[in-house]
């Protein structure tokens, strides 16, 4: 593709119009916020400088991307795009009258795609008057140093749309993964009861947090613990995320979201940007002490991981994406230490579903019920 539109010049946008500017496109960057605009088009000029500085590209690779980049001064100038990706305030209405603006100015061929993290593509395709020319194209942020997109075609996608798409992403050096359109797609999905199980061990007083996020690194190999990511994301996207996922499955207890997570939100205690989290980021604060117990360690891992290794079972079982993808989207997009797919044949499915049984069986709760995908393979 020639030329390629981007709305919405946040972090995630301005990360999306560096990526394809350096995967050799023509890119146009616009936000209505024209202050906002000009202090993100600069700050990617910073950030060229930068990776030269590095060594991660020459003087005149930064010229040459520096070049591409341009400033767009309204919608009108993504005319004669072959793409555009919509990275704007998650609200299906003001997403989709972008879109509608959108469809008064490109070509009948031109590509539409949302970079949503929770909202229906179906639901955003329908506000379009060509609806089989959309589909969602999901970085991960920063958008230019996470090797993974998820592709999501709409229920109206045409074949055609989607491997053109697919096809431009892995020109800009990303790894693509397809999902289907349902909440969370695969990665904010299958990453649920990382954050979610971590949150119901605390609660039940099991082992603090400190303990918990030990467990999982010293036993897993995780790069961080479920509490100190969360703090690095944000409790308040944190729970977002989780809170829009429950929603959408119409309430599958599996998604509940904590109590815990929504109290730390409302006292503004979001994490590292707010310098209090689930821990205190100022100078003087000490990060509290595990408990040395490795028994506690092994049932705190064992327990979370049955549960993310189910939830990854569950969206095969669905059709959300094949077992390479959930492995790879996994690895790659948060990474995992491992799929959890192939964690879980280490284990033995076997060894899984009666690790899951015997949850359910202590707690009567549907949460903990073995995906019928582990019982088939075990």
């Amino acid at each position: 593709m020639k030329k390629t539109g981007v709305i919405g010049a946040g972090t995630m946008g301005s990360g999306i119009a560096q990526v394809a500017a350096m995967g050799g496109c023509e890119v146009v960057l616009w936000d209505a916020n024209t202050e906002f605009l000009q202090k993100a088009f600069e700050k990617l000029k910073t950030t060229l400088h930068q990776l030269v500085e590095k060594g991660k590209i020459t003087e005149d690779q930064r010229l040459g991307i520096q070049t591409r980049l341009k400033i767009g001064t309204g919608i009108q100038d993504f005319a004669g795009c072959d793409l555009v990706i919509e990275a704007i305030v998650e609200n299906r209405d003001i997403k989709a009258g972008v879109f509608r603006d959108l469809e008064n100015v490109v070509g009948d061929d031109c590509i539409l795609a949302t970079n949503t993290s929770s909202l229906s593509i179906a639901s955003l395709a329908a506000a379009c008057r060509r609806p089989e020319r959309f589909l969602g194209i999901h970085f991960f942020n920063p958008a230019p140093v996470m090797a993974l997109v998820e592709i999501v075609p709409a229920v109206q996608t045409s074949e055609a749309v989607l491997s053109e798409a697919t096809r431009e992403i892995k020109s800009w050096g990303k790894i693509t993964v397809q999902a289907k359109d349902t909440p969370g797609f695969i990665v904010n999905r299958v990453a649920r009861p990382f954050y979610g199980e971590a949150l119901r061990i605390y609660d039940e007083g099991i082992a603090d947090m400190a303990t918990i996020d030990h467990a999982m690194k010293t036993l897993g190999g995780f790069r961080m613990g479920p509490f100190e990511l969360m703090d690095f994301i944000g409790n308040d996207i944190n729970y977002t995320v989780t809170e829009t996922v429950f929603q959408s499955f119409f309430c599958d207890p599996r998604y509940t979201p904590s109590f815990t997570q929504k109290r730390m939100m409302e006292a503004g205690y979001l994490g590292r940007k707010t310098g209090r989290g689930f821990y205190h980021y100022d100078d003087q604060a000490s990060k509290p002490e595990p408990n040395q117990d490795p028994r506690i360690h092994q049932q705190i891992f064992n327990r979370i991981l049955v549960m993310l290794i189910n939830e990854a079972a569950d969206a095969v079982l669905y059709g959300i994406a094949s077992e390479a993808d959930v492995d790879l989207a996994m690895t790659k997009a948060v990474n995992y230490p491992k799929g959890l797919l192939q964690w879980g044949k280490e284990m033995g499915f076997a060894q899984v579903v009666a690790q899951l049984d015997e949850l359910f069986g202590f707690y009567h709760e549907p949460r903990y019920r073995a995906s019928a995908w582990l019982r088939r393979n075990s």
